[in-house]
């Protein structure tokens, strides 16, 4: 696959801008919808949006559409199906009395994404990497800790109990979503990177908007007339969700999921920086030292692969 070396700089930049913009469209149907309902909404009204997105790539590259290996449907299904499960631990850690704590634990998808490529994709993690995603890990656990006075003992003392194991689970699921993804895109490879990750989003959006839909038509009928009733701004949301696919597919078909998903931070930086200009709330020490070991992630990934 033919690229710029530097281009999914760029790329992972807007996904986490859409991403946000996204984030801010399902949190308004949450509300109605419930939060699979929300989520589904990503699926379902992005569907079109992501196929619109194939049908004009191919046309501009004027490449046929490729013939998946067998390999591909393995690879994207696992992302599918992993990405969904990851949603739903999430979901039941914050149910759970120490749902902080588990969350935070879910935050170790960085260090799960690299491991999971290495062994899987034989994706190597250079030094200035896993320095990267150390200090990006650390910056996101300072910015909302499971103990904002303990920080640290939280993790090291909570790490048996069943809020982190779901923790875990999450990050784990995640993490076997974004190789997936990128599995998925590489067995492509007769294609350029920008119809493998086209052609992958598509599938993937298809595959869980069946398995999303079909299972709440079956426990929760109401919930997907209500998506359709809502269909004006679940318009919204869906094209914005798309979008933000749209980025990390492309940028994953590109570069190691580690450096991917460690410079994607860079939307929790955005959101710290603008809330506090906003509401000119001013930051603790915690938070400044998160700030600071993010922004040398984002910095060391971005410049010293």
């Amino acid at each position: 696959m033919e690229h710029a070396a530097w281009l999914w700089i760029p790329v992972t930049i807007w996904a986490a801008l859409a991403q946000t913009l996204r984030n801010a469209a399902q949190r308004h149907l949450t509300g109605e919808l419930g939060t699979l309902g929300a989520t589904l909404v990503r699926f379902l009204y992005g569907l079109p949006f992501a196929v619109a997105w194939m049908v004009a790539v191919q046309a501009w590259r004027g490449e046929p559409l490729p013939v998946p290996p067998a390999i591909f449907y393995v690879w994207i299904t696992a992302g599918a199906v992993a990405q969904i499960a990851a949603t739903a631990f999430l979901l039941r850690v914050m149910q759970e009395r120490n749902f902080a704590l588990g969350v935070a634990y879910s935050k170790t998808e960085l260090i799960q994404i690299a491991i999971f490529g290495l062994i899987v994709l034989g994706d190597r993690v250079s030094a200035a990497t896993a320095v990267a995603i150390a200090c990006g890990t650390a910056g996101v656990l300072l910015l909302s800790p499971a103990d904002k006075q303990h920080p640290v003992r939280a993790l090291v003392t909570g790490w048996a109990t069943r809020s982190a194991a779901i923790g875990l689970a999450s990050g784990a699921c995640f993490a076997v979503s974004v190789v997936g993804y990128r599995g998925a895109t590489l067995s492509l490879g007769g294609s350029s990177f920008l119809l493998a990750a086209a052609v992958s989003l598509a599938i993937a959006q298809l595959i869980q908007t069946v398995l999303l839909g079909g299972w709440l038509s079956w426990r929760n009928p109401p919930v997907v007339r209500a998506t359709v009733r809502l269909w004006r701004p679940s318009l919204f949301a869906g094209f914005m969700g798309a979008a933000a696919s749209v980025g990390w597919f492309t940028a994953f078909a590109i570069e190691p999921a580690a450096h991917v998903r460690t410079l994607a931070l860079i939307e929790l930086l955005f959101s710290y920086v603008v809330s506090r200009k906003i509401f000119r709330e001013k930051l603790r020490t915690l938070e400044l030292s998160g700030l600071a070991l993010l922004t040398v992630g984002l910095i060391v990934v971005a410049l010293g692969r």
